[in-house]
């Protein structure tokens, strides 16, 4: 059976989310201090860490959460909205200028673009935060409309393999015809796998490179060149 579409993960797939949300955390707090927070970069840095890991990524007051965690005396005579807000803009500003797909990502995909395949997006995380990722990441006009999938919109959270099965029959396809791009190997590659879609495993960057699922991808790539080279080798897929 010949392949259809592919689907690819956002995060540390189309760019590295580790390293710009290092880079944004940072800028926040240099920002925060600058505002009149007390505290040192390295103490605030590991006071954010805290609450992140505590609340979660997604949750849109780490700022706030973390001033309520420390001393008043760090931010006395200064209001603390200001430092919240200070943080909110630097790391707005760093997301402006600083969110960029990797370099072969938008090629590779413009030259999947024309090969007839469907090119869509299966990605965790809130609704209008991972859209908005698209969008800054300029690639939108290379995927496919109907062909994008965020867990928060659709009510289905990864690992549930339904997540996959919804995004493939909502399009007509069967699972054979598709394949899964993702860097984690028990939410990207286990469950689609298990349906018998195509797991592909970016090798590339983020916190997940040494986690091991329960089955071996069918491939490994550590770059979408990589992954053009499959697609023409084992796949016949003709590309311009």
């Amino acid at each position: 059976m010949s392949l259809k579409a592919i689907f690819f993960d956002v995060d540390d797939t189309f760019y590295s989310t580790s390293e710009f949300a290092k880079m944004a955390r940072l800028n926040s707090v240099y920002a925060m201090i600058e505002a009149g927070l007390k505290m040192s970069i390295s103490e605030c840095i590991e006071e954010l860490r805290e609450v992140i890991e505590e609340f979660g990524s997604n949750f849109g007051h780490h700022y706030d959460r973390l001033l309520l965690r420390i001393p008043k005396e760090k931010y006395a005579n200064v209001n603390p909205a200001i430092i919240v807000a200070a943080g909110v803009v630097a790391y707005h500003e760093t997301k402006y200028k600083n969110l960029k797909p990797y370099e072969d990502v938008p090629e590779v995909l413009r030259i999947l673009s024309t090969t007839g395949l469907i090119l869509g997006v299966i990605t965790a995380g809130l609704m209008h935060k991972q859209a908005e990722k698209l969008v800054r990441l300029k690639i939108l006009k290379y995927l496919t409309p109907n062909a994008i999938f965020i867990t928060d919109q659709i009510g289905i959270g990864k690992p549930n393999v339904k997540l996959y099965r919804n995004a493939y029959t909502s399009l007509g396809l069967k699972a054979e015809e598709c394949m899964y791009v993702g860097d984690n190997p028990i939410t990207d590659i286990d469950p689609p796998k298990s349906l018998g879609m195509i797991a592909v495993l970016n090798r590339r960057s983020g916190k997940y490179l040494e986690v091991k699922g329960k089955t071996e991808p069918d491939y490994l790539i550590h770059d979408m060149w990589e992954l053009l080279d499959v697609l023409k080798k084992d796949f016949g897929i003709k590309v311009e």
